[in-house]
């Protein structure tokens, strides 16, 4: 009787992670990653200005500072058992598999929600193209307007009249979102924004004073287009995808590095246990939240 011959490849496929190259572009606190709070302080109002001051002595006014602040986060992976047969059986190497997996996985959580810490309500630019499906979720329905470069155009004003730097600009976009944008370009257009690229900063290109960046996923509204929705909710009805500009001084991130537990050889499960841990945070950094916007898919 003819046996079928089996093989087991030297090499496994590993998981697909976001591009979190946006991350470092903002303001690093991560020296301060092993404290409780972070304190952000805020200067107040300036003083009047008068021409032609008439009135002496002149009336005397108080500064008062606004004191931001964020907490870290504490982000841990669940833990992971490797049995001993598997890590002498195996044609690949399942634990250093395991271990990349969980660190990437435990890094790309930490930056999504860095993302979520940037935008908690503020300033909104609809987008304001033709209509295409939702692509939030595979159960989210209806239409939503497309990304325009006029949609950049109205983020760039408004950064513009909010006297926000023009140096270090970014705007970062879902793969759908930029493929909008991307449509919505002449010829011409797409030709300049091509050759202002740095894809060794993950820069796409450049449009009307923002970098230009993009994920897989980047932030989601409920329908009433203010309501920030984590990924790791449920879908509802109505949602729709945002993209995130920001001026670099105006974010910060605190990061720490990913700490790993293990258990080698346990009595009890007859091998490896394993698990991560890393301190995560940040924020807008401007109590007025000037140099912070999202831009939200208006219902189509």
């Amino acid at each position: 009787m003819a046996l079928n011959k089996e093989i087991w490849l030297s090499d496994i496929q590993e998981n697909f992670y976001p591009d979190d190259s946006f991350a470092v572009k903002s303001v690093d606190d991560s020296a301060f990653v092993n404290y409780h709070t972070v304190h952000i302080p805020n200067a107040g109002a300036p003083s009047k200005v008068q021409i032609n001051r008439s009135k002496v002595p002149a009336d005397v006014t108080k500064c008062t500072d606004n004191d931001l602040t964020y907490d870290l986060d504490e982000l841990t992976t669940d833990p992971i058992y490797i049995p001993h047969i598997e890590t002498v059986e195996l044609s690949y190497d399942k634990r250093n598999s395991v271990l990349a997996n969980d660190r990437e996985a435990l890094r790309s959580n930490a930056q999504q929600n860095l993302l979520y810490k940037w935008f908690t309500g503020g300033n909104i630019v609809k987008t304001s193209g033709e209509a295409r499906d939702a692509h939030t979720s595979g159960t989210a329905s209806g239409k939503r307007k497309k990304v325009t470069k006029d949609d950049i155009l109205e983020l760039m004003i408004l950064f513009n009249k909010d006297n926000v730097a023009k140096d270090g600009r970014y705007l970062l976009l879902d793969s759908v979102m930029y493929s909008d944008l991307i449509a919505d370009l002449s010829e011409k257009e797409l030709w300049a924004f091509q050759n202002s690229a740095d894809t060794e900063k993950g820069i796409l290109g450049q449009l009307f004073s923002f970098h230009i960046m993009e994920r897989s996923q980047v932030l989601r509204m409920a329908a009433d287009g203010n309501t920030l929705l984590e990924w790791e909710k449920d879908a509802v009805v109505g949602e729709c995808a945002a993209g995130l500009a920001w001026q670099e001084q105006c974010v910060s991130r605190a990061q720490g590095e990913v700490k790993m537990f293990d258990s080698m050889d346990n009595p009890q499960y007859y091998g490896d246990i394993y698990s991560f841990l890393m301190r995560s945070g940040g924020k807008y950094r401007r109590y007025d939240k000037k140099g912070v916007a999202a831009l939200v898919e208006a219902a189509g």
